[in-house]
């Protein structure tokens, strides 16, 4: 249980640190208030069981050792993040006041929460090197994966929630069409440099 405390404690810490998904959850509450990031955010939790999955088959020891395999995921996640951040600096603005509607872009929403998580070389790794140290080998590995997970997907989905209603009480800092022209630049520049970041970062 210690152990347990621990790794709950380290997993927050990791969830609460600003990243990319982070950044989505904030641009979607923006745009379509803090429900309408709902979908991105289970997009998130979600992919991460499969990334999860992933560090725990030989894909994620191959993605571990070959160069390759590495660069391959790591361009490709590099790519998906500067086309978000292209796609919303190019987006038109949006009155705060008057959030965009949403529910008819649930599912586009949900995927691209799901494709930025599994297109994250370094979740993979995160998963690799915390995991281990967390598993007692002597006893079922299924049932303590599951809850390790389960913990670290539930985490995701409370603390996205809190940058959402977050978000939602600085519109009416940010809530003129200059502020909502501001938002999509800066989003749109901050989605574009954390792609240049994982293109050029190493293992």
């Amino acid at each position: 249980m210690e152990n347990y405390v621990l790794f709950l404690m380290i997993a927050t810490l990791t969830v609460f640190s600003p990243g990319p998904g982070v950044l989505l959850t904030l641009s979607n509450s923006i745009r379509h208030g803090a429900s309408g990031a709902t979908a991105g955010i289970f997009g998130i939790a979600s992919a991460t069981f499969v990334v999860a999955a992933i560090s725990a088959s030989s894909l994620g020891v191959l993605l571990a050792t070959s160069t390759v395999a590495f660069t391959i995921l790591k361009l490709i996640g590099a790519a998906y993040l500067v086309y978000l951040g292209l796609k919303l600096w190019l987006s038109p603005v949006v009155s705060l006041a008057q959030p965009e509607p949403s529910s008819r872009h649930w599912g586009r929403q949900f995927f691209e929460g799901f494709a930025l998580q599994l297109t994250n070389p370094k979740a993979v790794f995160f998963f690799m090197a915390v995991f281990p140290q967390f598993v007692d080998l002597s006893s079922a590995f299924l049932g303590q994966f599951a809850l390790l997970v389960t913990t670290y997907s539930a985490l995701v989905v409370a603390i996205h929630l809190i940058y959402a209603r977050s978000a939602g009480l600085a519109k009416a800092w940010i809530g003129t069409r200059k502020g909502g022209r501001v938002v999509n630049r800066v989003g749109g520049g901050a989605f574009i440099c954390f792609g240049a970041g994982l293109a050029v970062a190493s293992k």
